[in-house]
């Protein structure tokens, strides 16, 4: 696969249920476009040993996050930041953030089935790179973290990806986004649309007939 080439720096935001694969796919497209991946669950496990995730620490973790994200951007790096901006102040302040750096924002919302990032996010495979730092998860925490999450609005500029499919179909869904915004040329966006191919991120759980939900 080519590498994605960006007109200027962009600051790419992540929205979406627990499980439904915000990290395969940061990971992914912070190698494509030579960005830096910020990915708050790893910093977390660098600086505490044993995480308590409490106010506290989430606040110290998403102030090492944010700066290290302005830094880059006013450096010209593209920034994919790996954790649920999951309200709508955290993502204004994200903006912001962009904005202070002179780049624009996206939020890519990532888009599975309820029943689906549950099953993933209650059977994670810690032996697996986009699983290793992710937080072990109840049913009763994947219910109050759900519950908790405020939808983009129409107000904000974010593009629909299925959680579903592989990070290489996922990819012309972006593209097509980043062109609208004048963010890469016709030619990137011509080379990049795939048909649509499937990935299962629980070994054995993958029915093949169902479609993806739109969060409203």
């Amino acid at each position: 696969m080519s590498k994605l080439q960006l007109n200027e720096p962009v600051l790419f935001l992540l929205y979406g249920y627990p499980g439904v694969g915000k990290t395969y796919f940061a990971r992914q497209l912070a190698e494509e476009i030579g960005g830096a991946h910020i990915q708050g669950d790893r910093i977390r496990f660098e600086l505490f040993e044993e995480p308590r995730y409490d106010r506290q620490e989430n606040e110290l973790v998403m102030h090492l996050m944010n700066y290290m994200g302005e830094e880059f951007l006013k450096a010209g790096i593209p920034v994919v930041y790996d954790t649920n901006a999951m309200r709508l102040s955290q993502r204004r302040t994200l903006r912001d953030l962009g904005r202070r750096a002179k780049c624009q924002s996206l939020i890519v919302w990532l888009q599975v089935d309820l029943e689906s990032a549950y099953v993933r996010a209650s059977k994670r495979d810690h032996r697996k790179t986009d699983d290793k730092y992710a937080q072990e998860m109840s049913e009763e925490m994947f219910q109050r973290f759900t519950g908790y999450m405020q939808n983009p609005n129409p107000t904000e500029e974010y593009v629909v990806v299925s959680g579903k499919h592989t990070y290489h179909t996922q990819r012309g869904a972006l593209m097509k986004k980043l062109y609208t915004m004048g963010l890469v040329s016709t030619t990137t966006v011509a080379s990049g649309v795939v048909k649509p191919g499937l990935v299962n991120l629980v070994p054995g759980r993958v029915d093949q007939n169902r479609r993806n939900v739109i969060i409203r």
